[in-house]
């Protein structure tokens, strides 16, 4: 039977019994999963989540297509909140860098306690920053002392006149301050060609603290006993060791490695210490 269109442009024709009635013209039609009928009952929504379990992505009953499946462009799938793509349970293994600092900056009297008194926490905990400002004012003061640790050149400067005693004084605090630097920055260079990943800026910084706190016992000492006494000798030995010490878990915690390694990135800095400073010979 011939049909007509209304007045909206319809085609009035009633489809064959057992037939879906053709769209409309304009009328988008929504792919149904499953041979026409809807995973969500049947109410003409679009199925969203039409992932059926043992399908794959994308698939529904039947083995047809539907686009709007999870996991597809433009469209969505639930996760948990507590899910992280991007950090399956990692922790904090040996050898890479951590995310940020442990702690906040110490003030600089905890940074001279803690070097000697607390050396484990304050060095992880100074580790990513400098301190440029105590490490060099602390090592000149030893500087401009270390003189008067050796009987020769203590004399020396006690017999000169003031005009002449200031210079050498100052430039003997100048060369243990750059003596000291340069020590610094050959540990650190040992450090990072060991598998170290400290910053070069702590390194030398808490060398140059360490070095000069652990040998002003010996300095102190020796400026009224003398430089050669074997109480003062002995002594040298015992801070020479402490430095060691200190210097080990330095660069144990500023690079990450364990002490072997930290010890021998020290070595060249201790036997120069050694020699220099504890036996007299600068």
């Amino acid at each position: 039977m011939a049909g007509f269109r209304n007045g909206r442009g319809r085609d009035n024709r009633e489809a064959p019994q057992g037939q879906p009635h053709p769209p409309y013209y304009g009328q988008q039609q929504w792919p149904q999963a499953g041979g026409g009928h809807h995973g969500g009952g049947g109410h003409g929504e679009p199925e969203y989540f039409g992932n059926h379990q043992g399908q794959g992505q994308g698939q529904v009953q039947g083995g047809g297509y539907d686009p709007y499946a999870a996991n597809n462009p433009g469209h969505t799938q639930a996760f948990s909140v507590n899910d992280d793509p991007y950090n399956q349970g990692a922790t904090y293994q040996a050898g890479s860098t951590p995310a940020g600092p442990i702690g906040p900056r110490l003030h600089w009297k905890e940074l001279l306690s803690g070097v000697v008194l607390r050396p484990a926490a304050t060095y992880l905990q100074m580790r990513d920053y400098a301190m440029w400002a105590p490490a060099l004012i602390v090592t000149f003061l030893y500087g401009l002392l270390a003189i008067f640790g050796f009987d020769g050149a203590r004399e020396d400067v006690i017999n000169a006149t003031l005009s002449s005693a200031i210079p050498y004084v100052l430039t003997t605090g100048v060369a243990v301050t750059l003596s000291f630097f340069i020590l610094g920055i050959v540990t650190h260079t040992l450090a990072r060609q060991l598998g170290g990943d400290g910053a070069w800026q702590p390194t030398v910084g808490l060398s140059m603290l360490i070095a000069s706190l652990t040998d002003t016992p010996r300095l102190v000492v020796g400026m009224f006993l003398g430089g050669d006494e074997m109480f003062v000798q002995l002594l040298g030995w015992a801070t020479w060791l402490a430095a060691g010490a200190l210097l080990t878990t330095m660069v144990s915690k500023s690079h990450d490695l364990p002490w072997p390694k930290a010890l021998a990135a020290s070595a060249i800095q201790l036997i120069a210490l050694l020699s220099i400073i504890k036996l007299g010979t600068f």
